[in-house]
């Protein structure tokens, strides 16, 4: 989320609000190096790290006493585990009960990088490109594995278009050829667009309420309180939009439809 540094401007009349862009900056916290080849330990992965340390938390210890009547902590995990359970159901069938585990991941990661984006001085880690488009690519390329595992060279029929003239196939085909290499781009770019997209202005609000002051700035403060809302909103129907196209790819390797 935004935070409220700031900079000097050049004709020193005042401050600024920093730059909006400054947030998405990584910054190398460990050095590491290795035959020439930079492994640093970042801000984006000690983001990556927190989320997989709460995700597992919250899973393995919150359910270790499997309680009759569960605790708060308890109660969520299992709300999440069936949400996501009935979101593969119905999206990919009973065949999708052996991937819930991986979508499962996936939704709980993403959506855990998006909120600790939220906390004040924090690093959203799905405003970069290069993390959403790994994810999206790795989710295309096992999507695509396990289409060709189930039907072998009769996955190429996934482009063929049913019942259209034959005249009309190669135009389809290709549309379609470039319609599915184009999902990883699609997948990505929607997360990364609407998670940098929406912290850039609020920090922009939040340098409105900095600079009017309090009597002054209790609009854009207010806009602020109601778009934070709304951002954290939009942080969980990414993270819903990210696990349900998954599973429309995975059904569609495995039903071919």
């Amino acid at each position: 989320m935004a935070s409220s540094d700031h900079s000097v401007d050049h004709h020193g009349a005042g401050s600024f609000p920093a730059d909006p862009m400054h947030q998405f900056e990584i910054k190398r916290l460990i050095d590491i190096n290795i035959g020439g080849l930079d492994i640093s330990f970042t801000n984006s992965a000690l983001f990556m790290v927190l989320a997989v340390t709460i995700i597992s938390f919250m899973t393995i210890f919150s359910v270790r006493k499997n309680a009759i009547i569960p605790s708060r902590m308890q109660s969520i995990v299992e709300m999440s585990y069936e949400f996501v359970a009935d979101m593969v159901r119905q999206n990919v069938g009973s065949q999708g009960k052996n991937y819930f585990p991986f979508i499962f991941t996936i939704f709980m990661f993403v959506l855990f990088m998006n909120m600790l984006g939220m906390i004040p001085y924090g690093f959203t880690v799905t405003s970069h490109i290069a993390v959403t488009f790994a994810m999206a690519m790795l989710i295309f390329i096992g999507v695509t594995l396990i289409g060709f595992i189930k039907h072998g060279l009769g996955f190429f029929g996934f482009f063929v278009p049913k019942g259209v003239p034959i005249f009309m196939l190669p135009l389809l085909v290709v549309i379609e050829v470039i319609s599915y290499f184009t999902r990883p781009i699609s997948l990505s770019v929607r997360l990364f667009a609407n998670m940098m997209a929406g912290h850039t202005m609020l920090k922009v609000f939040s340098g409105f309420v900095i600079l009017m002051g309090f009597l002054g700035g209790w609009l854009p403060l207010a806009v602020m309180v109601a778009f934070t809302g709304l951002e954290i909103l939009i942080a969980f129907l990414q993270a819903y939009v990210f696990a349900i196209l998954t599973c429309i790819y995975l059904n569609d390797a495995l039903h071919m439809h």
